[in-house]
């Protein structure tokens, strides 16, 4: 009987060529949609579920209750890690200090510098406690994690192994130097770390190197000094309830500043699962955090997609049910029951759909590789794995149900007598409502999507047209290194490049006015010994800062040249945070960082974004500091951009040999912190078209099946005057009301 149920459902199916391929075609553009976004979101929820501690290991995170709300970092200040460690004697506690952009050079065999092999890493490097492995897995190639104990120590990981040397079994013992300042040994190779993992563990220091060069690598110990790039995790007992590990924090944070006055500092726990979707921190320790709304957004829009394509199969199906009225009946005459005809006709739909499933995975590899201009995804990610087996599995048996069940009854249901004279029409059988319907709830999904499409482009036109409070175009930045050879050959450089043709302006500082150093500090005011209860932003930067950028005065000037913190410059946000009205009042009054030296202030410039514009303006103090001043930002005319930035480029590799040119613009790099909505933005458009290529289809089929269902009634009307406008608009009555 089966078998005799699918050649019928395979006949209906060839003698209906052209709605069928209309059917296949919508589900096939569905499914594949559909398939692609499960992958981005089984990735995406995939990270670091792979960690045994998944679920009970935890970020500390620090916490800021000021007037304004709470201030959220993702990074501890140093001394937490002992703190904690004492304090929580039955957890793993594990700090790691994270260094950016950082070189790695690889000496040459002859021993001549000139043919070093140099390396800029803009991740991956950090300075590692051996202590982390006891919480994280990673699997050791060669060596072992008590090789960090000691200083000067480096384990990498295969990737990086290979790059450097060759090949990974000679990587044990070698030498490789770090920005110039340290000499690092290879004491371990471990392998590289999934693509799904927020620890991207490529070069690994031991973490007393970073305590032993405090001056280059900013290290502080000290209570008030807070970095996103210091974090610290830890691992409790199985045992022990999230709730009671919340409260033990709770006690540890009123003990540890119980003294700090005004706002109040908490160490908070975040779950290592919900590290990778909480947007407050900005980025972790890899290279993106994809939100829970960002997730659930997408597969929203997917189920849209099937069902769009399901309303197409409906319609279609009850209207071609006319055409089987006779064979219905007959059918039914002869015995058939009414389950045996629901079954053969789910039969024929599920045919169509496994047709469009294959199809879909044809077409799901086609677009797999393009994927990654749409969501963060790897570039050799999969499309195969149980999760997608058991995904098309669901999707199939959904989409019979959806699309399968209703016409099956309607097929179903018919009587014979009627069916057998022939006295079953479109209107007879009903339905026409409910396809009308469909057809509108297929449109507004379509102009849903098109008004999403709509707002997002509108969002990234004022992202991109907002007003930052500086100057970004047209300013090139090349990071440098604070070694005090480096430091010495500033001062000449910058003559040099001030000297090229194009370059406007130039300027020595530790990052620019819109960037991801969230740097912050305790600090006193006006001689005062009391905490004014919130923490600055610092930036560092010389005098000439303020002209590169472009950032406006509202009083006051730039402090004069300095290579220390004698004066400085102050933002309107922080004027009126420490309760000064007029910026000319500001001028002259004093400010200390911690417990350092007294600095004048000079001037007040205007807010500016010092991050993204999801985050609000903060108190921010510009200050001089030469040791910290090594990023050189290069003002540039544009009409000579591309050929400035070159001598830029040559003057900086001729005066600074011994390390590797890594130069950026800063307009590209303020957009990288909108990615993610770039990528949402371009996924509605992709698929506000497809929503209405599948409208249009299902439409055109519907049309099409009514045309040759009327076509008596068209000659008549035509032989009795009707003109072609009069027959086109008589069949878009039918889907107007």
């Amino acid at each position: 009987m089966l078998k005799n149920y699918f050649k019928i459902a395979w006949r209906n199916i060839i003698r209906h060529k052209g709605y069928s391929a209309i059917n296949i075609a919508g589900l096939t553009v569905g499914i594949a949609a559909c398939l692609l976004i499960f992958v981005v979101v089984q990735y995406e929820l995939s990270f670091d579920t792979f960690q045994p501690v998944y679920r009970s290991t935890y970020r500390v995170t620090t916490q800021t209750k000021r007037e304004g709300g709470l201030d959220h970092t993702a990074g501890v200040s140093a001394p937490a890690v002992d703190a904690l460690r004492l304090y929580f004697p039955q957890a793993k506690v594990a700090g790691l200090e994270s260094s950016y952009g950082s070189q790695l050079t690889v000496p040459a065999a002859t021993g001549n510098p000139a043919n070093d092999k140099k390396f800029i890493e803009n991740m991956g490097v950090m300075f590692i406690e051996p202590q982390f492995f006891n919480i994280f897995s990673s699997t050791w190639l060669s060596g072992q994690p008590l090789a960090l104990k000691n200083p000067n120590m480096a384990v990498l990981d295969k990737s990086s192994a290979i790059k450097y040397f060759g090949d990974w079994k000679n990587a044990m013992g070698k030498t490789l130097k770090m920005d110039n300042v340290l000499t690092l040994t290879v004491a371990g190779v471990i392998a590289d770390a999934p693509s799904n993992s927020d620890f991207p563990l490529k070069v690994l220091i031991s973490y007393i190197t970073w305590k032993q060069h405090p001056k280059e690598y900013m290290y502080r110990d000290n209570w008030n000094m807070t970095s996103s790039n210091h974090q610290v995790y830890i691992d409790f007992p199985a045992n022990v309830s999230p709730k009671t590990i919340g409260q033990q924090f709770i006690t540890f944070s009123n003990k540890q500043f119980k003294n700090r006055t005004g706002g109040q500092r908490f160490l908070v726990p975040q779950p290592l699962s919900t590290v990778h979707f909480d947007t407050r921190f900005g980025d972790t320790l890899g290279d993106h955090v994809t939100s829970m709304t960002t997730l659930r957004t997408l597969s929203f829009i997917a189920v849209l997609i099937i069902v769009m394509a399901s309303i197409n199969f409906i319609n279609l199906s009850t209207a071609q049910s006319v055409g089987r009225s006779k064979e219905v009946g007959i059918r039914k005459v002869l015995g058939s029951s009414r389950r045996q005809l629901i079954v053969q006709v789910i039969g024929e739909t599920a045919i169509i759909v496994l047709l469009a499933v294959v199809l879909a995975i044809a077409v799901a590899e086609v677009a797999l590789p393009y994927l990654k201009n749409i969501a963060s995804v790897p570039d050799d990610i999969g499309l195969f794995n149980a999760g997608t087996v058991l995904f098309l599995a669901a999707v199939t048996v959904t989409v019979v149900v959806l699309s399968g069940v209703y016409p099956a009854l309607v097929v179903s249901g018919f009587k014979p007598v009627l069916a057998l004279k022939n006295k079953i029409n479109a209107a007879s059988i009903g339905g026409i409502p409910l396809r009308r319907t469909l057809v509108v709830a297929q449109f507004a999904i379509s102009q849903l999507l098109i008004i999403g499409t709509v707002i997002a482009i509108r969002q990234m036109n004022f992202v991109n047209n907002a007003d930052l409070g500086f100057d970004k175009s047209a300013v090139l930045i090349a990071p440098g290194y604070n070694d005090s050879v480096s430091l010495r050959k500033m001062a000449a450089f910058k003559q040099q490049v001030l000297q090229l043709p194009g370059v406007q302006s130039a300027s020595f500082s530790s990052d620019a006015p819109s960037s991801d150093n969230n740097s912050s500090t305790n600090f006193y005011f006006d001689h005062s010994k009391k905490d004014p209860g919130f923490d600055l932003f610092l930036k560092i930067a010389d005098e000439d800062y303020f002209k590169t950028f472009g950032l406006h005065f509202v009083a006051g000037k730039p402090y004069e040249r300095a290579d220390t913190m004698r004066q400085a410059v102050i933002n309107q946000t922080l004027m009126k945070k420490i309760g000064i009205k007029r910026p000319e009042d500001a001028i002259g009054k004093t400010i200390s960082l911690g417990n350092g030296v007294w600095a004048s202030i000079t001037g007040v410039v205007e807010d500016f974004k010092t991050n993204s514009l999801r985050e609000t303006v903060k108190p921010i103090l510009i200050y001089p500091q030469k040791v910290f001043e090594s990023n050189i930002d290069v003002k540039i005319q544009t009409k000579s951009l591309s050929s400035t930035a070159g001598a830029v480029q040559k003057l900086w590799e001729n005066t600074f040999a011994e390390y590797a040119y890594s130069g950026f613009f800063l307009d590209d790099n303020i957009a990288k912190f909108y990615k993610q909505e770039n990528q949402l933005a371009l996924v509605y458009k992709i698929f506000a078209c497809i929503a209405i290529f599948i409208s249009c289809l299902g439409l055109y089929g519907l049309v099409s099946f009514m045309a040759v269902q009327r076509t008596k009634e068209v000659g008549i009307r035509k032989v009795l005057g009707a003109s072609i406008s009069s027959i086109v608009l008589l069949f878009s009555r039918e889907l107007w009301y």
